[in-house]
């Protein structure tokens, strides 16, 4: 633990425009009604995860098919790599044609004993600029934990009462891989079926956290006419492509609660969008 969190302060820049190609491509991706934004206009909350992601040459990518460990994030010797949630204030919008700029730092790695056995817990802080204006602090939290073995099976996840508000979804491969390519993400376990099932040990294609975290997202400033000023989310269990699922949310004081819940109303991910 002394070498990883050596990695603690690290830092790592990276410069993107959004470009009215990636705004198209999006827009497309999500299904979301009407036309595409142009040149000035203002693109959705979370098309960011899409803008100044590392490219590794593919020749020294992992196993699992993200960059090999070592280089910004720290070699946690666990197999699995998830992205476990994260939280966002968005101090702006970001539109077609800005240049954006995003400024990441490790901010945490801690040790933990869990149900399944050892996890390592990675904290990175983003702050993203468009055109030399912040328009966006994000807390990326990424877990590292063994393959399951007999025994050791995760805790099933809570059931879910339906929202108030609730949209039927299926999240099929398709849609998993034009994510994937659109955010520069190899990792195998959103496309590459046998890895997944025999390597893994997972029963198919994971639906990406930033992508339901993007559909949660998108879903709150569909019902309250206006994208969150803050929002955050947390997964819980997985999501598979073969998985009908919902997204869900009600109202609370302070803004909505959301989530995304299987058929059977197993939870998969929890979400709060604030407006204050």
């Amino acid at each position: 633990m002394a070498h990883l969190r050596g990695w603690i302060g690290r830092e790592d820049v990276g410069m993107d425009i959004v470009s009215d190609d990636l705004a198209r491509k999006y827009h497309a991706t999500f299904d979301r009604p009407g036309e595409a934004p142009k040149a000035g206009e203002i693109v959705p909350r979370l098309i960011h995860f899409c803008l100044a992601q590392p490219a590794a040459p593919t020749a020294v990518l992992g196993p699992d098919g993200h960059p090999a460990r070592g280089g910004f994030l720290p070699p946690v010797p666990l197999p699995r790599r998830m992205w476990a949630g994260g939280a966002f204030i968005f101090h702006g919008d970001l539109r077609v044609g800005d240049a954006v700029k995003r400024m990441s730092r490790i901010a945490d790695v801690v040790l933990k004993e869990g149900r399944t056995g050892t996890l390592c817990f990675v904290t990175v802080q983003h702050r993203v600029e468009a055109n030399g204006t912040l328009v966006l602090e994000e807390r990326q939290d990424i877990v590292y934990r063994d393959l399951d073995t007999a025994g050791s099976a995760a805790k099933p996840p809570p059931i879910a009462e339906p929202g108030t508000h609730r949209r039927s979804m299926k999240a099929e491969a398709p849609l998993l891989f034009r994510y994937s390519a659109l955010t520069f993400n190899g990792h195998r376990i959103h496309y590459d079926r046998r890895y997944v099932t025999e390597v893994e040990g997972y029963p198919g294609l994971i639906v990406h956290g930033p992508l339901q975290a993007a559909l949660l997202c998108n879903y709150a400033a569909e019902l309250r006419g206006a994208p969150p000023k803050r929002f955050n989310f947390r997964g819980l269990s997985p999501l598979f492509d073969d998985d009908a699922f919902a997204l869900h949310a009600d109202e609370e004081d302070v803004g909505l609660k959301l989530w995304t819940a299987r058929q059977s109303g197993q939870l998969c991910m929890m979400a709060e969008a604030q407006w204050t």
